[in-house]
């Protein structure tokens, strides 16, 4: 719900912080039952942090649904596989190590919810297309704050929006606007998916074009203005590539006709309708209270209720 052109919205990519937060706050910390709430308590601080250093008006925290879309592994089969792969039972020999996150998501959740700020997911896709979809309706300037590269596809200095990236845990961030992209990509937002496109990216299972690293895809791209000029060049004997490019290009196509659509993130998808102002007080008292109580979220939750009643 957008109120003003001046408001500024700040979209969070709830899983990659609260997965930070859960491997830099130590899991001693704990609820008074012994269960541990590091990742509770680290997300709370996270966002106080995010709210008192850059005080958006709106604020979203963008959930998974779908972590892996049936539709981009119909694409690219090979699409976070090896997260699934990762995720199987321990063999004889592999020491059974128990999951202390999971558990504490539903938590993350509830306490959202009693706070009064925005919780947004939507089946069949990920929080990186929910989060593309608030980033294309904004009418005032957007901080998007992911731990994700994926996501810099977004940035955009014309429209004010940017990528605060952490660096180290959740406390240090990188503002990344095109001038930072172009530093260290040699792209800006607009051409960092077909970059991530050609280069490949072994953590999200795309396996990329052969041969054709970082640094080659941003010659290519500055060359030739995006992935359609660049295989538009494949078919023109005067263009200038390499036959070793244009032979890996060339047998790339298969790969190059789907992945564009799930290397970009969804604009289009079908939001809820939700107030996304930041709430200044909770929106339910008592259940807050009784989840503060219970999870033993004592000073991150004081903390982030002060600093939002400012």
């Amino acid at each position: 719900m957008m109120r003003s052109v001046t408001r500024r919205l700040m979209l969070l990519d709830t899983a990659s912080l609260y997965f930070r937060a859960y491997y830099g706050v130590p899991d001693s910390v704990r609820a008074p039952d012994g269960t541990p709430v590091n990742a509770v308590r680290g997300l709370l601080e996270f966002i106080e942090r995010l709210v008192r250093d850059h005080r958006p008006d709106d604020l979203v925290a963008c959930m998974d649904a779908d972590w892996r879309p049936h539709w981009r592994v119909e694409l690219i089969p090979t699409y976070k596989a090896h997260r699934v792969a990762e995720a199987h039972e321990p063999g004889p020999d592999e020491e059974e190590v128990p999951d202390t996150l999971t558990p504490q998501v539903p938590v993350i959740e509830e306490v959202l919810d009693a706070l009064g700020i925005a919780r947004v997911g939507v089946a069949r896709y990920e929080a990186d297309d929910v989060i593309g979809t608030f980033t294309a309706r904004a009418e005032g300037p957007v901080d998007i704050v992911t731990g994700d590269r994926d996501l810099y596809q977004l940035v955009d200095d014309a429209r004010g929006v940017r990528v605060l990236y952490p660096l180290k845990g959740v406390g240090t961030l990188r503002l990344t606007d095109e001038a930072v992209l172009r530093e260290k990509y040699g792209v800006d937002g607009r051409g960092y998916a077909d970059l991530a496109l050609l280069r490949g990216d072994p953590s999200d299972g795309l396996p990329g074009v052969p041969g054709i690293g970082e640094k080659t895809a941003a010659k290519l791209l500055a060359e030739f203005g995006d992935l359609a000029g660049i295989m538009a060049a494949v078919d023109d004997p005067a263009a200038k590539l390499t036959p070793a490019q244009r032979k890996r290009l060339d047998e790339a196509r298969a790969y190059v006709s789907v992945a564009p659509e799930v290397v970009r993130v969804a604009r289009d998808v079908p939001l809820p309708d939700v107030d996304t102002a930041l709430p200044r007080t909770p929106r339910d008292p008592a259940a807050l209270e009784a989840l503060g109580d219970r999870w033993g979220l004592g000073g991150s939750l004081r903390r982030l209720l002060s600093t939002l009643a400012v």
